[in-house]
């Protein structure tokens, strides 16, 4: 009986050490630098967030209820932040300190040596003597032609009928197989001053080319983020027959300053402010944004803005001295861009043409 109790007290003792090796890995372990860290899976109670990376729970729905919840935490402690920020500044008043600056792209990028000042005697000659002289001596009154590629589609077609609307004196006309090389003499005999061409690739708008008649110059441009009048929320009514205004945004290198007397070519001198209407050409980190608005003044300080639409973004991919001609034409820039996307912009022009 001995010798069994005294097995039986080796196998209570082997059921203590199982418990007390599986209890371990709970206990508090020691660091190196002499601080405790603890094991023990945190309570419901314990403070958020986690004290671990939330990419390390496996249950996705769990992972995605911590991450909101982190999320929240943060949210809630930037408010704080700011809140407290603006009493302090309240409290000191005249001898708060400035606000600092935001860190943007925008501020932040390397100074462009082509920068040009407006007043510039350089400038001013080749203002005096460029193409679009004629245009900004009032010599000439702007006639568009719009058209398209070969066989448009519906949503490309209806994007030329809506920005016939928002240039005035621009006519829509169907290609019908021409090339482009023999529409632009009949463009010229017929007194036009521009030609706008809209690509499409697989139903959508994909380029856009504008060239300034009868010398020239010729602008390809990338064209994407294509939203028409029905796909703007909260859009204003049709736009009128009024000129509208145009803002030019950002066009300051030589490079800009063409870019920008071809579109200003586009709009008659004097526009009717009656219609309140706006044409707004912002270039932002080498992309042009269109935007067209109609706006409101609701006070001597507020002013109510609608956009109409159609909205777009273009990207300049060349700039071609005279009229088209994707041959022999001789350009004066070309976007710098790999084999792959050179391949994909002459291959474009052909289709254009």
């Amino acid at each position: 009986m001995a010798k069994a109790g005294a097995k039986s007290g080796g196998s209570g003792n082997k059921g203590l050490k199982r418990k007390a090796a599986t209890e371990e890995p709970q206990e508090a372990a020691v660091a190196e630098d002499g601080t405790t860290e603890s094991r023990v899976q945190p309570s419901k109670a314990a403070a958020f967030p986690p004290g671990f990376s939330v990419s390390e729970i496996k249950n996705k729905q769990r992972r995605h209820l911590m991450f909101t919840r982190w999320k929240q935490q943060q949210r809630k402690e930037k408010l704080a932040a700011k809140k407290k920020l603006k009493k302090e500044r309240e409290a000191l008043g005249d001898k708060a300190p400035p606000k600092p600056i935001p860190k943007t792209i925008d501020n932040q990028r390397v100074y462009d040596e082509t920068t040009v000042d407006p007043n510039d005697e350089e400038v001013a000659y080749d203002e005096a003597t460029d193409e679009f002289a004629s245009y900004f001596n009032r010599q000439t009154s702007p006639k568009i032609l719009i058209t398209t590629s070969d066989r448009p589609h519906g949503r490309t077609v209806r994007l030329c009928e809506q920005l016939s609307t928002v240039i005035p004196n621009s006519h829509v006309y169907y290609r019908r197989g021409l090339a482009l090389k023999k529409i632009i003499p009949q463009c010229i005999s017929r007194d036009f001053t521009d030609l706008i061409v809209i690509n499409e690739d697989r139903k959508i708008p994909n380029g856009l080319i504008l060239s300034h008649l009868p010398n020239g110059p010729t602008a390809h441009f990338k064209m994407s983020s294509v939203r028409l009048r029905k796909e703007i929320k909260r859009r204003g009514k049709d736009p009128t027959e009024h000129i509208p205004e145009i803002i030019l945004n950002n066009f300051t290198t030589r490079l800009g300053h063409s870019v920008g007397r071809m579109f200003a070519s586009l709009f008659p001198h004097n526009p009717q402010f009656i219609g309140r209407q706006v044409a707004t050409f912002h270039n932002q980190r080498d992309y042009i944004f269109f935007r067209f608005h109609r706006y409101i003044f609701k006070s001597e300080k507020k002013v109510g803005i609608q956009e109409l639409g159609p909205r777009f973004t273009l990207k300049l991919r060349s700039l071609q001295k005279g009229t088209f001609d994707s041959k022999y034409g001789e350009y004066e820039w070309v976007h710098k861009v790999c084999a792959y996307s050179l391949k994909s912009h002459l291959d474009n022009f052909k289709r254009m043409e």
